[in-house]
């Protein structure tokens, strides 16, 4: 029954459909609450119909269960981010950036410390910002 509920849930996600994928996908993890292929599949429908809340949920019991999983790790960095919370992202993307050694990570990883510190110089240099000495 699980191998079908992942089968149905792929076809939907490769489909463009992430939400439908995503409902045969946490019928699937309720029956396999620690098969990581499936909750692999459940974070990035969740993640891709913007249902971040939900990845998030997934992506921190896919690192609990492995800790060295550098895809679970990216893909919450990501989910982090994107929910605008980059200082709780980036530990996560420069795990995973080790883990995989992928430049497209390490890329990610400096794209968020780019918008950490746009911040960072924002909150100093903006309107209300002390004047420098």
């Amino acid at each position: 029954m699980i191998s079908e509920l992942l089968r149905k849930g792929r076809m939907f996600l490769a489909a463009g459909d992430p939400s439908g994928a995503a409902r045969y996908l946490a019928e699937a993890a309720e029956q396999a609450p620690t098969d990581r292929t499936v909750l692999t599949e459940l974070a990035l429908a969740h993640f891709r119909s913007a249902s971040l809340g939900r990845a998030e949920e997934v992506l921190t019991r896919l690192v609990e269960l492995d800790p060295s999983d550098g895809y679970a790790r990216l893909l919450l960095g990501r989910t982090l981010s994107r929910r605008s919370r980059h200082a709780e992202a980036l530990p996560q993307l420069k795990l995973a950036a080790a883990l995989t050694r992928d430049p497209d990570v390490h890329a990610e990883v400096a794209r968020v410390q780019a918008r950490l510190d746009g911040r960072d110089r924002a909150v100093t240099t903006g309107p209300g910002a002390p004047p420098s000495p």
